[in-house]
């Protein structure tokens, strides 16, 4: 039995097959040729339908080639990673999250078949793996991908679209007083003393004290000048690299109680010459967090602290301490945290309440020592 056609209209035309189902074409608007509806009706009528929605979705502009979504994600998102402009680091851990997370359950998928179901299936899998921080990464990285994919037209709209999943809540970490940070600096080997009162009491990350420089020292003002942060690849590899946003460029105020400190370490542990490494790693060469981990720990248990202390809770220790007396503005600056204003914080911060920030910090230490204010 031949086919049954059905009309002509002005826009495209519609007919009824062999199996007695109706089907809708049309001229692609880029190309010209013929196309047909990705399915078949029941109706003539349903096929008209469907046929005026398409021809409506041309008109306002908001037609995609239903073609365009049917690439795989494993092949996008790896095209994705190789064309993004990423810092060394970040591109390591978006490959990762990429090979470890997404590509095992949604790699064969096409792009318009994942749809905000499937993701929140994938989610809720993943969580059952893995622990949410990861997750949150992976779901991030996800909704960075399908973006880039709805700019490239291949799908109508990005199908990550669940509440709160591209964030966790941290928990409360916890904040030492002045004696417990003394009694891990004296607990500790030597050579890291220094670390951990700076990393208190001046508020630098990890990454920013293994990168310092005896350069970035200033003995005369007792400050120390944040220029770059070191980082480490999974394959071990040490680079330097400058902070992420204009805020993390910072000259930080020390307590002048540590001046001793620092004369001392200057002279006993730190590299030659004013580009030497300030802190270096147990056998001279450059600080890692592996070559550090033990001695923390084992420094963190001989002080007596049984709380699940990080050394990267020194920092917010320092935070907690210095936001007494702080503004909001001096703190952030203080600090480094990069926020859509940091430039402006940063050219507008006033040098003489971050030395008072460091004094109070300062009067904090006398007094745990037991020393007399004049």
């Amino acid at each position: 039995m031949a086919n049954k056609r059905g009309k002509r209209r002005r826009f495209g035309s519609v007919r009824q097959l062999k199996s007695g189902r109706w089907q809708a074409r049309y001229r692609d608007p880029n190309t010209g040729q013929l196309r047909s509806a990705e399915e078949t009706y029941a109706t003539r009528t349903d096929a008209e339908v469907a046929l005026s929605l398409i021809e409506s979705d041309i008109t306002r502009g908001q037609w995609s080639d239903p073609d365009a979504g049917k690439v795989r994600f494993g092949e996008y998102a790896t095209t994705w990673l190789k064309d993004r402009k990423l810092e060394e680091r970040t591109r390591e851990r978006h490959e990762s999250a990429i090979r470890l997370h997404l590509l095992p359950d949604l790699a064969e998928l096409p792009l318009a078949s994942i749809t905000t179901a499937r993701v929140r299936a994938w989610r809720t899998e993943c969580l059952k793996r893995t622990g949410e921080p990861t997750v949150v990464r992976a779901y991030q990285v996800l909704r960075a991908i399908l973006n880039t994919a709805v700019d490239d037209e291949l799908i109508r709209r990005n199908p990550c679209r669940i509440k709160g999943a591209d964030r966790y809540d941290v928990p409360e970490r916890p904040v030492l007083t002045v004696a417990e940070v003394y009694a891990v600096a004296e607990a500790i080997a030597p050579r890291y003393r220094l670390l951990v009162l700076l990393a208190s009491f001046a508020g630098l990350r990890f990454g920013e004290l293994a990168s310092l420089r005896r350069r970035d020292v200033d003995l005369a003002s007792a400050v120390v000048t944040v220029l770059r942060s070191q980082a480490e690849m999974q394959t071990g590899a040490l680079f330097d690299k400058a902070p992420k946003s204009a805020a993390g460029v910072r000259t930080v105020a020390f307590p002048a109680e540590l001046l001793p400190d620092v004369t001392q370490h200057l002279d006993a542990y730190a590299g030659p010459g004013r580009d030497g490494h300030v802190f270096l790693g147990p056998r001279g060469g450059q600080l890692r967090r592996s070559n550090f981990r033990d001695d923390w720990i084992a420094a963190r248990t001989k002080a007596g602290i049984t709380a699940d202390v990080h050394f990267h809770d020194l920092r917010h220790t320092g935070n907690t301490l210095a936001a007494s007396g702080a503004s909001l503005r001096e703190l952030m600056t203080r600090m480094g945290h990069s926020t859509p204003r940091a430039a402006l914080i940063y050219q507008h911060m006033v040098n003489g309440r971050d030395r008072e920030i460091a004094d109070r910090l300062g009067s904090m230490i006398r007094k745990e020592r037991g020393d007399v204010d004049s």
